[in-house]
């Protein structure tokens, strides 16, 4: 047995998570629903005009992991962080939920600080993220521990973290290091707009090496370069031995080994859309792990989903084993 059933490597990020009114975002010049990507400066002015802030430990792939971890799964993370106050959060929280966590930290004398994430969560739920990635951009090869990647069944790899001088190695040390000892790669496509960046890394990536694709219906059209989502789903299934695309309100489209599923969503009252696909990620890789079925996979995962969007913030409240066992999942 392996040490980890899934390895994370992403972005090591502290969310702020504010609300406001639709007006807010126009005034701000803030792109609804997307991820933006900002400088220091640009940091703290946002912080500074948004209202009353919780301050939580995220990053999209670290959101997964705590959610595997949470669920009893056996999982380590790599993300950089500075050493300094928010640092030393992220390494807290994602350490009491049960991941290892040992990257080394930026030093104190590093000019850039430790990544964080400016939520702009509107009355609808939805969630425009401004994203000051600091220390974490510069992710690089001498993070990854090859001995601990071989240690994973799964290795989850974030397409944020496309947005980075040196990432790309790292993910292929990574890679390479799991699928010699003969572990499986996964990957979230993270956001339209950061394929647009790095399409044909992305491309590659897919082809050569992922065994399994999030995504979700934006992501999938974007990277295909359709605007038919049946043909994208064809073309992606064609490329991956197994495919999970999210569709919002409308669930799940799995696709592998030739079959395709549609799971429904849960009807939720959606609070903080935020962390939606991540905990959906977590949720499925978990049930892989446990040896359940691609479509009972499905259903945890938007059922982890559902818990995640009923409230303020992108990792879990309510105890999601519970939750599945409610529902006859487990």
């Amino acid at each position: 047995m392996k040490k980890y059933q899934v390895v994370g490597i992403g972005n090591a990020m502290v969310d702020v998570l504010a609300r406001a009114e639709d007006a807010f975002l126009e005034q701000a010049g803030i792109g609804k629903g997307i991820m933006q990507l900002i400088d220091m400066d640009r940091a703290v002015s946002l912080y500074a005009s948004v209202g009353p802030a919780k301050e939580i430990s995220g990053g999209s792939a670290a959101n997964t992991i705590a959610g595997i971890a949470h669920l009893g799964g056996r999982t380590a993370y790599v993300g950089k962080v500075k050493d300094d106050q928010l640092g030393a959060i992220f390494a807290h929280d994602l350490r009491a939920q049960g991941a290892d966590y040992s990257t080394t930290m930026a030093p104190r004398t590093e000019v850039s600080e430790t990544g964080r994430c400016i939520v702009i969560v509107t009355p609808d739920g939805e969630r425009s993220m401004n994203t000051y990635l600091g220390v974490t951009e510069f992710l690089s090869p001498d993070d990854i521990d090859m001995a601990q990647m071989a240690q994973a069944e799964w290795i989850y790899l974030e397409g944020y973290r496309f947005d980075g001088p040196d990432s790309h190695a790292a993910f292929a040390k990574a890679i390479a290091a799991c699928k010699g000892a003969g572990g499986r790669v996964s990957i979230t496509l993270s956001d339209p707009f950061c394929i647009d960046r790095h399409r044909d890394a992305f491309r590659d990536m897919i082809r050569e090496h992922v065994d399994l694709l999030f995504c979700n219906r934006a992501e999938i059209l974007s990277m295909y370069q359709t605007d038919s989502f049946d043909s994208a789903l064809d073309r992606a299934a064609s490329e991956v031995p197994i495919v999970a695309c999210t569709d919002s309100e409308n669930g799940v489209h799995i696709r592998a080994e030739g079959r395709r599923w549609h799971v429904p969503a849960v009807p939720t009252q959606i609070v903080d859309a935020t962390g939606a696909g991540d905990l959906f990620a977590g949720a499925f890789l978990w049930g892989l792990t446990q040896g359940y079925d691609l479509e009972t996979c499905g259903q945890m995962g938007n059922l982890a989903a559902s818990e995640v969007i009923s409230h303020i913030g992108a990792r879990p409240e309510s105890d999601l084993k519970v939750l599945f066992n409610s529902r006859g999942l487990t």
